[in-house]
């Protein structure tokens, strides 16, 4: 059962909606089934301090490793 974000096209409310695979929404201020689909994005809360390290390269494990560049087998 997904969560979908609509417009009514009639009042132009927007709002959220849980549909169902038999369901038909219908906008909650006027009751209209005549809605316009939004593009739904979700949001994150994560800052640059939070996120998840980045692995490190193939190259930062190789012993010749002289810097970007230095790699003999390139």
């Amino acid at each position: 059962m997904p969560i979908y974000e609509y417009a009514c096209s009639d009042c132009g409310h927007p709002f959220e909606a849980l549909v169902r695979a038999s369901t038909v929404p219908t906008c909650p201020n006027c009751h209209s089934t005549t809605l316009d689909k939004l593009l739904s994005v979700f949001a994150t809360t994560a800052s640059t301090a939070a996120m998840a390290p980045m692995p490190p390269s193939p190259c930062s494990s190789c012993p010749n490793s002289g810097g970007p560049g230095a790699c003999a087998i390139q």
